[in-house]
């Protein structure tokens, strides 16, 4: 039986992974747990581990898979508006007999570290992942740098973003700063300001006026390719 501070943190963890597909950062979870500490998480995290809810998974720092849910919230109506989906890891062995029916344009790189140049163009295709909705427009990006790792988002990882111009707080984005520089965050609004948030204690929270930020997609999908 779990305490309700552990059925919580689970419940939060499941429906981040279900909203973005990727899992929560610490700092995300002592916020929405409002913990005064990080250790008050790695406990809770423990303890859901021991008790087969959760496990960590392996290369992926911090990364989370939900195993199972309490019976209770099994039974419960699920969230409105929420997309259920996990990332698609993809093999680059994937057999020729078998191939995606759809394709998303690969478009570029995007940084996940300091910003890099605006996003280029033409750069291929990259095979969409299963249960990737009909009809939105979406693009494709390799992600460079480390600073999304506690997402669960890797170097040399393809995300698949849906062209958006808006966001909630909380998403990943494509943010470009200053129409002329690219970059992978997660987005925070502070009133007036936006903030871009990574995903690594290395890196600084960066935070600009609303006219200097436009956002040019949100993460769907993730796509991981072993050669």
């Amino acid at each position: 039986m779990l305490t309700s501070k552990q059925k919580e943190l689970l419940l939060f963890i499941n429906e981040r992974i279900k909203e973005t597909g990727v899992s929560p950062s610490f700092d995300e979870m002592k916020e929405a747990l409002d913990l005064a500490s990080k250790s008050g998480i790695h406990r809770l995290i423990t303890a859901l581990e021991e008790r087969g809810f959760i496990r960590r998974l392996a290369h992926r720092a911090r990364a989370l898979e939900v195993l199972k849910l309490p019976d209770s919230a099994m039974a419960g109506p699920t969230q409105r508006g929420r997309k259920d989906f996990r990332p698609s890891l993809v093999s680059s062995g994937t057999p020729a007999s078998a191939p995606s029916s759809r394709t998303v344009p690969l478009i570029g790189r995007i940084a996940a570290g300091l910003p890099i140049s605006a996003i280029q163009q033409d750069n291929g295709h990259v095979n969409a992942p299963d249960g990737l909705p009909e009809g939105d427009d979406h693009f494709a990006l390799e992600v460079q740098g480390d600073s999304m790792i506690e997402a669960g988002i890797l170097e040399g990882d393809i995300v698949i973003c849906r062209r958006t111009e808006s966001a909630n707080t909380g998403d990943i984005v494509v943010a470009l700063i200053d129409g002329e520089e690219a970059t992978l965050k997660r987005l925070r609004r502070k009133g007036a300001s936006v903030a871009l948030e990574a995903a690594n204690p290395a890196y600084e929270t960066r935070i600009f006026g609303p006219d200097r930020v436009s956002v040019q997609g949100r993460l769907v999908a993730l796509v991981r390719r072993y050669d």
